[in-house]
């Protein structure tokens, strides 16, 4: 039923302006032109403030903006929410089947795209909305009363901002995808918590309350004057070092790099062969972290948009699912499945040191700490499996491309079953695999903090996203040297 319809609206939908592919082979100058272009306008949009916001106003998306990317009270503040929640909503209705739709035919294909453009304009809208209308995002009284106009106005001029911000974004991704080099949603989470990785590092600013810099080197200059090293030697002093210190963000920030780095260059090489060209030989990589770590976006994305629901019920007076302090929740089911992001979040003693925390029993912390486990493996597989089974990395359609491209396996008939039959030997099982392992680090990265509390997940997309995007650069230069090679990879 639900196809129907969205085959019978298909048209309308193919209405909906889009970023033209280009005709034959982008040179990689001009690619890499684009993605500069792109880039340096999402840096300037970050910088522009929402016209009549009230200073008061909450982000509830502060604790996820290294996923969501865009910058609070800009007009790209929604990020790429709204493409991830999209996103999210058409993989679990095709994976559940209620939309019955074949990604391996074209038409299907094409229906799909067009159905996700349009669901990201209706998540554009739902994700505003309810920020404005729950109070969140609040009009200024005081430029109304300037402008001789009523809060009700400046609020729609609000809600007109942040939409023309995130269709913004929408466009500007499929000029990177389209145009550029990688994708433009990766793109921007990586600059985004590149700056929050550099600030976190050489921030000089001690923000209010607190009595050192917030940045990790120069808070070092400040216990080496204030500090004796008698007293850093001492147990509580080591423990200051590490925690207050940053030193356990910074080890477990290098940490997590490498370990990544390691992770994304373990793979699974099948050997292929031309059938038309002899001693034409290569290699298909199928890497331990298949669906490289997209599927975490995805689970932030969900937990995100259901604190969402908690904070616009809690501020209607709706208790029974938690209460919150600004965007943090602090009891009920929405503070066990709220992310835990550092030791602040799961040691009893540093979480009871929070005043809103000092009363919470220990089982409850350990329980929120065990839920935020399970979401994120479970999650982490789940979201795996359903974004190779969409976006073309399943074993039929890697079985396809390769036949198109005139490979083969030596020693087995040339043909496509054959070839998605040896795929399916490894793809399903590297996928759960690497989802898991995916899981398992971005909680491992959580437990321990980051610098610039990017996030453990924040950390992970961005040491995965830098290196695809260096293997992309160095793909792009191949394909330019050697024009060949873009045949046997499809591209043209």
């Amino acid at each position: 039923m639900v196809d129907q319809v969205l085959r019978a609206l298909q048209p309308y939908f193919e209405r909906i302006p889009s970023v033209s592919r280009p005709v034959g082979h982008v040179p990689f100058n001009q690619k890499l032109m684009w993605t500069i272009a792109v880039l340096l306008l999402y840096f300037v949009l970050s910088n522009v403030p929402v016209f009549g916001l009230d200073p008061s106003s909450i982000d509830i998306f502060q604790q996820y903006r290294a996923l969501f990317a865009g910058a609070t009270g800009s007009i790209i503040a929604l990020g790429i929410g709204p493409i991830v929640t999209a996103s999210i909503i058409l993989q679990l209705l095709v994976g559940a089947g209620i939309i019955k739709l074949d990604l391996t035919n074209p038409d299907d294909r094409a229906a799909y795209q067009d159905f996700q453009r349009f669901l990201v304009f209706v998540m554009i809208a739902l994700e505003a909305l309810p920020q404005i209308l729950g109070g969140f995002l609040k009009p200024n009284p005081v430029i109304a009363e300037q402008l001789g106009v009523s809060l009700s106005f400046i609020a729609f001029l609000i809600f007109i901002q942040l939409f023309i911000g995130g269709v913004l974004i929408v466009y500007m991704d499929e000029v990177v995808s389209k145009w550029g080099i990688g994708s433009g949603v990766s793109l921007f989470i990586l600059a985004g918590i590149a700056q929050s990785i550099i600030t976190g590092l050489f921030n000089w600013v001690t923000p209010p309350n607190a009595q050192m810099p917030a940045g990790i080197i120069p808070r070092w200059f400040w216990i080496a004057q204030n500090y004796g090293i008698d007293a850093l030697l001492s147990a509580d002093g080591l423990a200051f070092l590490m925690i207050q210190g940053g030193l356990l963000a910074l080890m477990t920030t290098v940490a997590i790099i490498l370990l990544v780095v390691y992770a994304e260059g373990t793979r699974v090489e099948i050997p292929l062969a031309h059938a038309a060209v002899r001693g034409a030989r290569g290699r298909f990589p199928i890497k331990l972290i298949y669906a490289s770590v997209l599927p975490m976006i995805f689970v932030r994305a969900l937990q995100a948009n259901i604190q969402i629901i908690g904070m616009v019920l809690y501020n209607r007076g709706i208790t029974i699912f938690g209460e919150y302090v600004g965007s943090q929740p602090i009891s009920g089911i929405m503070y066990l499945i709220s992310p835990v992001r550092s030791p602040y979040d799961w040691v009893p003693s540093l979480v009871k040191s929070n005043p809103y925390f000092a009363d919470l029993p220990t089982w409850m912390i350990g329980l929120h700490l065990l839920i935020d486990a399970l979401i994120l493996i479970a999650g982490g597989i789940l979201f795996a499996v359903f974004w190779v089974e969409t976006s073309g990395m399943d074993a039929k359609t890697v079985a396809n491309q390769i036949a198109r491209s005139g490979m083969q396996v030596p020693g087995f008939r040339r043909s496509p079953q054959v070839l998605e039959r040896i795929l399916q030997r490894y793809i399903p099982k590297v996928t759960i695999i690497g989802g898991a392992l995916i899981g398992i680090l971005t909680l491992v990265a959580n437990m321990l903090g980051t610098i610039g509390n990017v996030s453990g997940t924040g950390l992970l997309l961005a040491v995965s996203i830098a290196y695809r995007f260096y293997q992309d650069l160095a793909k792009e230069q191949l394909t330019e040297m050697h024009p060949m090679i873009r045949r046997v990879l499809g591209e043209e």
